[in-house]
């Protein structure tokens, strides 16, 4: 046990986001993602007893975002004519906004196929237990100057 850690970060996590580097990234997959084919050149973190929001909360509170991007969080856009409703994104939001100044203004929809194509590139995948539709997040890690 650690102090200061969010419980929910398992040795495992800890040790993908201390490794990580400047400009890498970190999908938290939802439970739908195709987690194990798009990461076969990442490493993959099981999580699935949890929801996005919660293991999101918990990464930001120990990872900066980048800022030499614009958009370091990137959401899988909804498919055209798909009728699904987002709510979760909303939640997002408000993580990022207690999480880091710029808000809602780090995020960035990708379309869905170019949002596995830079999964397909990540450092890291997490595959959570996350139920909602369209709630995968990928994060880029920025420096940590503290």
């Amino acid at each position: 046990m650690l102090k200061g850690i969010p419980k929910i970060l398992s040795p495992e996590l800890l040790k993908v986001l201390c490794e990580m580097g400047h400009s890498d990234r970190i999908v938290i997959a939802d439970g739908n993602f195709p987690v194990e084919s798009m990461g076969k050149n990442a490493i993959v973190v099981r999580m699935d007893g949890h929801g996005t929001c919660e293991v999101l909360e918990a990464i930001l509170q120990l990872f900066p975002l980048d800022t030499y991007v614009e958009h370091p969080v990137q959401l899988m856009e909804v498919m055209k004519g798909d009728p699904v409703e987002t709510p979760i994104w909303e939640k997002y939001k408000q993580i990022l906004d207690k999480e880091d100044k710029r808000g809602a203004e780090v995020i960035e929809q990708t379309e869905r196929f170019a949002f596995y194509e830079e999964a397909r590139k990540a450092y890291a995948i997490i595959a959570t237990g996350e139920s909602a539709l369209y709630a995968n997040i990928m994060l880029q890690k920025g420096v940590v100057s503290e």
